[in-house]
């Protein structure tokens, strides 16, 4: 009985279910694609985050660096101060005798 049920079934698709197989086919080739490509944007963006991130650290910690002796500035201005004012005590002083040795 299942054998002349069987043979009674036809097994060809006709032309519309073919179409319709072809299409679902190829849309399921442009969505494995389009998945993939977009993935490889994915991975490329983060690759490109993770290099980024490791530069803005690398400058984190140079400024860091730069910034460790910031103590250092106070007595540092004093000496710039105190510097300055011997030069102008010089510059005063030079400008008295010059003034008196043209007249």
């Amino acid at each position: 009985m299942s054998a002349t049920v069987a043979a009674t079934i036809p097994m060809a698709l006709t032309d519309t279910q073919r179409q319709l197989w072809w299409g679902a086919i190829i849309a399921g080739l442009v969505v494995v694609v389009a998945v993939a490509a977009l993935l490889t944007i994915l991975v490329t963006l983060v690759r490109t985050i993770d290099q980024r991130v490791a530069a803005v650290k690398s400058t984190l910690q140079q400024a860091a660096a730069n910034t460790s002796d910031t103590a250092l500035l106070a007595q540092t201005a004093a000496g710039v101060d105190a510097v300055l004012a011997e030069g102008l005590e010089h510059h005063l002083f030079l400008g008295r005798v010059l003034g008196k040795v043209r007249s």
